[in-house]
């Protein structure tokens, strides 16, 4: 092991070391670590992740979100093992939504995804959402860093595909996924547009039940994506048909992929969506302190509840409720 940086223990330097010679071992438990809550390991990581930073962001970065049942772990194998025969490198970090006995994930996507877990050049990490905005776990952006610094050439996301996950897993990858099944019927009518609008590429999958189904889903989405989705110089958001239990169509998808980064790239929006995607985050990452800190304030803690059972009797307005707990955060 070489010597320490200056802002780096001996065991963190084994971790970085370890993730760089592409240690599966090394690599878990620097996840680990990011995911921790306690502030000491916070601070570890984020020396961790620092001085893993110049070694990432070779990679492309796949979310992937649709609705439960719409076969996201069954394509995701097909995927990752059609990926590894063509030579690539995967790194699968499904966010499962968290148990609220355990806090721990319940769906166990290496449970799901058996022959995918097995293969060595594969890396799979379920992560329990722990409640966090979006169903994303909070530092699944930092996640994503380390394994691209372990030499992992494609990220998938796995989202719980609840709530706002879609929005918030499209702002940290570079092309967004959404699964759909082909018999949704009404469900494709009452889809939001938000979720529409953020869609890279839109898959209907399990086309193998019900081939016409398929057909009337894709040309339903086909439609809703020409009228909501907004244009990007480009690029021109497309509809797949494919079975991925049958590994049909699977081809197709990534051949798909491949020419959204190379036209991304060519007119340089794939560079410009990281860039605006690393501030957002720390933005978020502000927000996220702030509301921390806050709620740790002694005076805070003191008077919330004596002014939440004041706005809530119509004894005081929200407004001056909240205004008398932010003054307590100014910096005098």
């Amino acid at each position: 092991m070489r010597e320490p940086t200056p802002s780096l223990s001996p065991v963190d330097q084994a971790l970085v070391d370890g993730v760089r010679t592409r240690g599966r071992r090394a690599l878990a438990k620097t996840i680990t670590l990011i995911e921790s809550t306690r502030a000491d390991h916070q601070q570890r990581a984020r020396a961790v992740v620092a001085e893993l930073l110049p070694h990432s962001g070779n990679s492309i970065r796949i979310g992937i979100s649709g609705s439960p049942g719409a076969g996201k772990s069954t394509f995701i194998e097909a995927l990752g093992n059609h990926l590894l025969d063509a030579g690539h490198r995967l790194a699968v970090l499904a966010v499962d939504p968290s148990s609220s006995i355990s806090g721990g994930s319940i769906l166990g996507d290496k449970t799901r995804m058996e022959s995918l877990c097995q293969r060595e050049e594969a890396f799979i990490r379920p992560s329990p959402s722990a409640g966090s905005l979006g169903g994303v776990a909070e530092m699944t952006r930092e996640a994503i860093l380390v394994c691209e610094a372990a030499g992992f050439d494609v990220i998938i996301v796995e989202t719980v595909g609840v709530g706002q996950s879609e929005t918030t897993v499209a702002g940290m990858v570079d092309v967004f996924v959404l699964l759909q099944l082909p018999n949704a019927g009404d469900d494709l009518q009452a889809m939001k547009k938000g979720i529409v609008e953020i869609a890279d590429l839109v898959v209907i999958n399990k086309a193998d039940i019900d081939p016409r189904a398929a057909a009337v889903a894709r040309s339903q989405m086909q439609t809703a994506m020409s009228m909501l989705r907004p244009s990007i110089a480009g690029w021109r958001p497309a509809v797949l048909v494919l079975s991925a239990l049958q590994k049909q169509g699977i081809d197709a998808f990534w051949a798909e992929i491949e020419r959204y980064r190379t036209n991304m790239t060519a007119c340089g929006e794939f560079a410009a969506r990281r860039q605006r995607q690393a501030l957002d985050w720390m933005w978020a990452q502000i927000d996220s302190g702030l509301r921390r800190r806050f709620h740790a304030h002694p005076a805070v803690r003191a008077e919330l509840e004596p002014l939440s059972a004041a706005v809530a009797a119509g004894r005081t307005t929200p407004a001056a409720a909240a205004q008398t707990l932010l003054d307590h955060l100014q910096v005098r």
